[in-house]
């Protein structure tokens, strides 16, 4: 109940912006042909106007720019975007047919998150975004269309992938064998696709074929790679060069690892198929992978909760709590009391929650939960749920590396298995959208 959702660790990587960005803008801005508004694009029933694809385009250019990647010329970075876009927009749209949206709260509470991650007040996060010339109402949209998509990518997802004790077992035999000599490196990479999709006929994949030949003849001509990527690249990582961050060769794929272990870093491969495509990748970096003993701290912990909600108001929720603390203090059973009165699934079992870890329950529990000593019970504290009294019973350090090793490759897998289920799912909704495109319709 008080785990923090995954989505929202993406959100809070994409919008770390700990460094201004109105200058890089402005400064590609120069470039945007300036032009009255008008429609470039429908999507269905809706529409994205010249203002809206330009003011993507000088962001998508200022990200590229901050992250020290090449910028493409200004019609094949337009092309991509607004690509971008109607992909955003088909799922924003999808989201409200299903009814899936965010509350004024959620977005809220994220915000403040990427807020602190940046290590700013809320006043000082407004400031940095005004003089980045970023309105606020827009970033607060911007962040919940992301929430929305997220969470419309995570519902998606957990109706279709499913992650065996059987596959962990598998992946962590093969972690320990090793695709080679290589077999327990992690590599930094960068990767083009050309994707070739189910519904393609063969003269569509000879095309794409094509296109991925021209790819390599061009890197063979010594042009940079991550240019190639973000004008030619298929994937999700395009716009970011093609970059894949440092991972075991293991979660290649025998294919793929088979190449990549013979290579040194700066060497390209040549075009390798998959049923996904054509493929060339690049190797950026090479490491011994490590794999550390992982103790972690784990607080044995019990709670009482009192929520709030359409019959209970937040200070109805807090009295109710306040004269549950005055019963503890009086030397009433904890125990006891989650028992009568807490509205936590932990009420038959008194409250007790188990040994928790690091990351298992929402912030201000956790920060509460670990500034009491064992016995120690706290004042009533508020979180999303309602309100708590928390008391620890006791503290360990507990040896996890078996257990971690088993997430990690757990996550491993689901991360494959979901960039398939994902990929898949958005040609669907893009082959079921109305798409008119009028770019070149400027009056």
């Amino acid at each position: 109940m008080y785990k923090r959702s995954h989505f929202l660790f993406f959100l809070l990587f994409v919008f770390f912006i700990p460094v201004p960005i109105a200058a890089q803008e402005s400064a590609y801005a120069t470039s945007i042909p300036q032009s009255i508004d008008y429609i470039v694009a429908v999507v269905n029933e809706d529409v994205i106007t010249r203002y809206e694809l330009d003011e993507a385009i000088r962001l998508s250019a200022a990200r590229l720019q901050q992250q020290g990647l090449p910028v493409p010329d200004f019609q094949t970075l337009e092309n991509q975007v607004l690509e971008l876009v109607i992909t955003k927009r088909i799922q924003i749209q999808h989201a409200q047919e299903v009814g899936l949206s965010i509350t004024e709260g959620e977005l809220d509470e994220t915000i403040a998150r990427i807020a602190a991650d940046n290590k700013l007040s809320l006043p000082e996060f407004h400031a940095v975004l005004e003089n980045d010339g970023i309105r606020y109402s827009k970033f607060r949209e911007e962040i919940r269309d992301e929430m929305i998509i997220a969470r419309l990518k995570e519902r998606e997802v957990r109706h279709q992938v499913n992650v065996t004790e059987g596959e962990v077992d598998n992946y962590l035999q093969t972690q320990q064998t090793g695709a080679g000599t290589g077999g327990q490196d992690e590599y930094r990479l960068a990767h083009i696709m050309i994707l070739v999709a189910e519904h393609m006929d063969s003269s569509q994949i000879q095309l794409r074929s094509e296109r991925a030949e021209m790819v390599a003849q061009k890197l063979s001509e010594g042009a940079d790679f991550s240019q190639l990527a973000t004008e030619y690249s298929d994937a999700a990582d395009a716009s970011n060069g093609g970059i894949i961050e440092w991972r075991p060769i293991t979660q290649m794929g025998p294919t793929f690892a088979k190449m990549l272990e013979s290579l040194n870093p700066g060497d390209v491969t040549p075009i390798i198929q998959s049923p996904n495509g054509f493929h060339i990748f690049k190797l950026l970096g090479r490491r011994a992978q490590e794999d550390p003993t992982v103790i972690i701290d784990q607080t044995h912990s019990r709670h009482i909760l009192i929520k709030i909600n359409e019959l209970t108001s937040e200070n109805e929720a807090k009295l109710k709590i306040q004269k549950i603390q005055a019963q503890l203090n009086n030397g009433e059973d904890f125990a006891e009391l989650a028992k009568l009165y807490s509205e936590d699934s932990s009420a038959s079992s008194g409250g007790d929650l188990g040994w928790l870890s690091p990351g298992d329950t929402v912030a201000e529990f956790e920060q509460t939960m670990n500034a009491l000593l064992p016995g120690q019970i706290s004042d009533p504290i508020k979180t999303q749920f309602g309100w708590h009294l928390i008391q620890v019973l006791e503290r360990r350090s507990q040896d996890v590396s078996s257990n971690h090793r088993r997430q990690t490759a757990r996550n491993a897998i689901q991360t494959k298995k979901s960039d398939v289920v994902i990929q898949e799912w958005l040609r669907q909704l893009r082959d079921q959208a109305y798409i008119e495109y009028r770019l070149d319709a400027e009056p």
